[in-house]
């Protein structure tokens, strides 16, 4: 029993949004899903953090979950930034029974057991300016809730974040430093692509950071623990 972690699908079953306009994303949701078989069982755990879908309502989202329920393992899912369908936890489990999706749940202001770990995460934010710090506000409170529900069952703990709270000069200091109050010592986050993987962290004051984009990893999952 292990688990795994991969983010940014941007998958776009139920929507008319292709991601092979992108270079690199050519038959990207066929590679996933021979890697994830090919690695995944049945037993094991994926971590999904952010921008698993294009759909704008959930109910444009149902193909795109009816994929990921044919991959093994059970999904712990995070909101993204283009997660736009994510409504509250209540309406997204009623969603996911009434579809059968069993192997699929999220972390939203709480924190999942998985394979003897505690997993905890948000979305996380990124923009310093005034018009965002209501939502950055927002953000470190449920990291801060995910951290400390997680540190209460006494397991050891793994943090997985979208953005990433530090990325080329700059600093999210009301993200990084819960991680740091919590003794957290490597965040896995999404979102970064393309050019952008230059601008990577891979440490920061004794942080380490695992970029898990889809595209900065082959579209396979990697193995965490």
């Amino acid at each position: 029993m292990s688990i795994y972690a991969i983010s940014d699908l941007h998958l776009s079953f139920g929507v008319n949004k292709p991601m092979n306009i992108f270079r690199g994303w050519d038959n990207h949701t066929e590679r996933l899903f021979a890697n994830w078989s090919r690695l995944v069982t049945e037993n094991d755990t994926v971590i999904l953090p952010g921008d698993f879908s294009w759909g704008l309502k959930l109910e444009e989202t149902e193909k795109d979950f009816e994929f990921l329920e044919k991959l093994p393992g059970k999904k712990l899912l995070i909101k993204g930034n283009h997660d736009l369908w994510w409504s509250t936890a209540k309406k997204l489990r009623e969603f996911f029974s009434l579809n059968g999706f069993d192997s699929v749940d999220i972390i939203y202001n709480n924190c999942a057991i998985a394979e003897g770990f505690a997993i905890a995460g948000t979305r996380g934010w990124f923009y310093d300016d005034a018009a965002n710090k209501k939502i950055l506000a927002r953000e470190a409170g449920r990291l801060e809730a995910s951290l400390t529900a997680a540190e209460k069952t006494g397991l050891p703990v793994l943090v997985f974040l979208h953005y990433p709270p530090v990325y080329g000069g700059a600093v999210c200091r009301e993200i990084f430093d819960i991680i740091k109050r919590h003794g957290i010592k490597k965040v896995y986050h999404g979102h970064i692509h393309g050019a952008g993987f230059n601008n990577a962290v891979k440490e920061y004051e004794g942080v380490e950071f695992k970029l898990i984009s889809c595209d900065c990893v082959d579209f396979t999952p990697v193995f965490v623990a």
